[in-house]
């Protein structure tokens, strides 16, 4: 298992169904992992395998071979007691990159202070994500890198089709960097300020928020 990205989704509530969907999807070895019998049967066709198991007892998650595993997101979701008992259990257990969702602020202060990769509040991210979204028409999708920057993907707007790419004001007006276009399922990387915009063209942006921000709010 360790010659492949595997992958251990424990709590298949829905946010951790659709992570693990995906991720299997994507052609990953997945675990889905839950107490709830009828969770762990909807799964099983469609993970690699899905278990009924006790996370909180550190030998279960052994006995499982967990510890085999690449990656493990805690997604259990009320339970509180349970989430942290598990992130812990996997740290003992020593997986190498454990990412867990929290359903508080202070739940995610405390899986902070328990030294993994990533504490989520997916209902915080998705509000963030769909706010900005709402607030620019225009912005088709973004995804923070944090310390500032984003990445964003914005429509060209009607006015701009037919011109040139230099009229963006890019690197000159604004503090942005082109990274490419997406032209239907084609990637285009303009290689010179002459490339001419097109109908539906989707300009993939990089830069720290006010300037991204400064620059939709111009276009």
């Amino acid at each position: 298992m360790k010659d492949s990205r595997s992958f251990a989704v424990i709590g298949l509530g829905a946010f951790g169904t659709a992570v693990a969907t995906e991720l299997s999807r994507f052609g990953n070895h997945v675990i889905g992992v839950d107490l709830d019998e009828r969770r762990v049967s909807q799964m099983s066709a469609t993970l690699s395998s899905a278990v009924i198991l006790d996370t909180t007892d550190e030998a279960a998650l052994r006995e499982a071979d967990i510890d085999q595993y690449d990656v493990a997101l805690v997604a259990i979701g009320r339970d509180i007691e349970a989430s942290i008992l598990t992130t812990m259990n996997l740290k003992m257990l020593g997986i190498s990159t454990i990412w867990a969702k929290a359903s508080s602020r202070t739940h995610h202060r405390i899986l902070s202070k328990l030294g993994i990769q990533r504490v989520i509040l997916p209902e915080q991210e998705m509000g963030r994500h769909i706010s900005q979204m709402l607030n620019n028409p225009m912005l088709q999708d973004y995804v923070s890198l944090g310390n500032g920057f984003s990445v964003v993907n914005i429509i060209t707007p009607d006015r701009l089709i037919g011109r040139e790419v230099k009229v963006l004001g890019l690197g000159r007006n604004y503090d942005v960097t082109l990274l490419g276009i997406m032209r239907g399922s084609a990637f285009k990387q303009p290689d010179t300020p002459d490339f001419l915009l097109e109908k539906e063209d989707k300009l993939i942006l990089l830069g720290k928020r006010p300037e991204l921000r400064r620059f939709g709010d111009a276009l």
